[in-house]
Order: C-alpha cells, then sequence, then structure tokens
C-alpha cells in the first residue's frame, strides 16, 4: 500500500485530474428514468462508475443521497465503494463529517478503516470545531494510509458570513486561518516535495484573495474544488484560479455530466476528461 497522496498523484499521471460527482438527486433519478429509491440510487451510481472506469480516476459519491434511503441506501453506496475499489477508482467520500473526540475517531473508523463496508480513500470533514478536533482523524487516515479533505472556502453564499469573518488578534480570515492550520497538518504526513494526504475544500468559483489567501497557502495539498461546468465555474480557468497549486487540483464535476443521463453518460465522462486535459496542458 502507499500513501493517498501518492495513489492521486498516480491517478493524475494516469487519467489527469477529473473528479466525477455521483450525486442521485430526485431530478437526475427522473432523467434517467430511475427509481427514487436505494435500488434506483444503486443503478445511477454503478452506471457512473462504469463511465468512469480507464477514464476518471476520481469519484465522489455524496453521502446524503444515499443516506436518505436508510440501511437500503447504505448497502447501496456499499456496493459502490467496493465495486470502485475493485477497478481501482479513488472514492472520496463526500460525507463532511466534523466532531470532536472519540465521535471523531468513529466516523474516521467508519470512512477509512479497510475492515468497514464504508471504507474509501478519503473522507471531507467539516472544521468548525477547531482544526485540533481533526488531529485524531488525521492520525486514523494515516495509519489506513487514506486522505482528508477539510472545509476551506465553500462557495455557498450562506458561507461568506463566517468565512470572510476577522480574527480579532491578526485580521486573518476565519477561512485562510483554517487553511494554514490545516496545512501544519498536512506538512506532518508527507515529506516536502510529496503531495500531501490531507487536503482542503475550494469552491472552483471562489476568488481565495479575497479571503487573505494566495497560491502558496495551497502547495503540496491536493485541493479539491467542486463547482466547474454547471455551477459556473470554468475549466479553461482553472489554472488562472489557483495558480502553481493547480498542479494538485481535483477538477470535481456532476451536473453537467450527469445530466447527460443513462446513454449519454459514458461520453460526458470523455468530453469532460478531455477538456480538463487540454486546461492542464
Amino acid at each position: 500500500m502507499t500513501s493517498f497522496g501518492d495513489r492521486l498523484s498516480d491517478s493524475w499521471q494516469r487519467y489527469g485530474h477529473l473528479c466525477v460527482g455521483i450525486d442521485p438527486h430526485n431530478y437526475l433519478l427522473d432523467i434517467w428514468e430511475l427509481e427514487h429509491s436505494a435500488a434506483g440510487a444503486r443503478e445511477f451510481s454503478l452506471r457512473v462508475l462504469d463511465a468512469c472506469v480507464g477514464v476518471a480516476g476520481v469519484i465522489k459519491p455524496q453521502v446524503s443521497f444515499f443516506e436518505r434511503f436508510g440501511s437500503a441506501g447504505f448497502s447501496a453506496l456499499e456496493t459502490l465503494l467496493a465495486r470502485a475499489s475493485d477497478a481501482e477508482v479513488l472514492v472520496i467520500a463526500d460525507a463532511k463529517r466534523g466532531d470532536i473526540g472519540s465521535t471523531m475517531d468513529g466516523y474516521a473508523n467508519a470512512w477509512l478503516s479497510p475492515e468497514s463496508a464504508l471504507s474509501s480513500d478519503a473522507l471531507t470533514v467539516a472544521p468548525y470545531l477547531g482544526v485540533a478536533s481533526l488531529e485524531g482523524m488525521v492520525e486514523i487516515a494515516e495509519a489506513n494510509e487514506r486522505g482528508l479533505f477539510v472545509l476551506g472556502v465553500t462557495s455557498n453564499p450562506e458561507a461568506v458570513t463566517i468565512q470572510s469573518a476577522r480574527l480579532t488578534d491578526s485580521a486573518e480570515s476565519v477561512s485562510a486561518h483554517v487553511i494554514r492550520a490545516v496545512r501544519e497538518l498536512a506538512r506532518a504526513d508527507t515529506s516536502p516535495d510529496a503531495v500531501s494526504s490531507v487536503g482542503v475544500v475550494i469552491g472552483a468559483s471562489t476568488d481565495i484573495g479575497a479571503y487573505g489567501l494566495s497560491d502558496a497557502d495551497l502547495q503540496g495539498m491536493p485541493i479539491l474544488a467542486p463547482g466547474f461546468g454547471a455551477q459556473g465555474a470554468s475549466v479553461r480557468d482553472a489554472r488562472s484560479r489557483f495558480g502553481k497549486a493547480s498542479s494538485t487540483l481535483i477538477v470535481a464535476q456532476s451536473r453537467s455530466i450527469l445530466e447527460s443521463g443513462r446513454d449519454g453518460v459514458a461520453d460526458a465522462v470523455r468530453r469532460e476528461a478531455n477538456e480538463v486535459a487540454e486546461a492542464f496542458v
């Protein structure tokens, strides 16, 4: 086994920087002519995975759209995770877990332990109970050679008030404080020249400079950037937005691919993978 950062670097070399979101919204199940059920979510997700194999190296299932169907939904998700592992497609479980102490350790063991049916290559986590609350999860992730993506600057408008607020002792924005603290955690788990297994989530349409951040603050960490495609951010702008840090960017796309329907999803994945590849030349 190798670290998540190393596996991610290998995936970029083989398949490029596209990450395909798997979000079985009801309206997407309708487009795909599938039931609003765990069975519908299962068929939807496995068809998307099949379209990614050999084309895109990373998928990001949104856990809530499986969780809403209870135990049957989790069973569908478990099937997806197992099939992705067999196909050597990396999985970032988009669960955004955040808590403290033993509770956070429980989440870590659920999503990052190889013995768990929910075992994933990486997990999204929330830092707003304090970045230090993630230290135990970082240790568990490192021990299991898995990764974490910590919410840094999100693109939803409700987040701006909190994430752009300034600390009284330094005038640093809250999000900049979080990202720099996460970078310290990231440095602890990797050599200076390697890609860390601890990364951050930054919305693709975000102006990082408005939060007091530069590309130097992000270098060496994988950056999960949702919001390309249907949410308005252009893949062509990825390198200019993230500068030198774009070399570790994960270009996450969902609706622009999934709205193509069951008959068009394979072509859509190939199209977006080619567009991402061209943007990173």
